[in-house]
């Protein structure tokens, strides 16, 4: 018969986690099993008490034995994180965002797959976001491509029209006068 026996201080912990309002249920269950095994109860009689099966009360109480009051909680689901990966990506990102370039996420992780460091642009993006890198959107602009002479024009007549003026630099010799009388009359 499997039998948990608790010493004072482990008892009092117990206690106190079952008692505390934080403690999630199945927690608060899993501290009742073992306060009533450390009471003589067995494994079945406790089941039957707590409605569970006397496998699950049993798996609890094999789990304190080997891991003590740290047994009770679940552990995270899903494998441990690869903080090695997680640091080499880092320090990845680091060196390619310290270039004086504009770079977009696609950008990166190809830059990174270069590197031989395999992500996804998603990969990429929280990648980012825990780095706590700031992006903004590319502001797309023809400024580069542009004539400043033309632009000067452009501006000064743009400006003319907003005054409601005729613009001098596009007047002609010929007038399209509506009073002027047809020719062919």
């Amino acid at each position: 018969m499997l039998h948990i026996s608790l010493t004072s201080e482990e008892q009092a912990t117990v206690e106190r986690l079952r008692r505390l309002p934080t403690t999630a249920g199945p927690v608060r269950v899993r501290c009742q099993m073992l306060l009533l095994s450390a009471a003589g109860w067995s494994p079945p009689r406790i089941a039957t008490h707590l409605a569970y099966h006397p496998h699950t009360v049993r798996a609890v109480l094999r789990r304190f034995q080997v891991r003590g009051v740290a047994g009770l909680t679940p552990d995270p689901p899903g494998p441990a994180p690869d903080t090695a990966r997680t640091a080499q990506v880092t320090a990845a990102l680091d060196q390619l965002l310290g270039q004086e370039r504009t770079w977009t996420a696609a950008q990166l992780a190809a830059a990174l797959g270069e590197q031989g460091i395999a992500l996804s642009v998603r990969q990429t993006r929280r990648y980012l976001g825990r780095m706590g890198a700031r992006w903004r959107r590319v502001q797309r602009t023809l400024a580069h491509k542009q004539d400043p002479a033309r632009v000067a024009t452009a501006s000064h007549t743009l400006a003319a029209l907003k005054k409601g003026q005729q613009p001098t630099a596009s007047r002609s010799s010929t007038s399209t006068n509506a009073a002027s009388v047809p020719a062919n009359r």
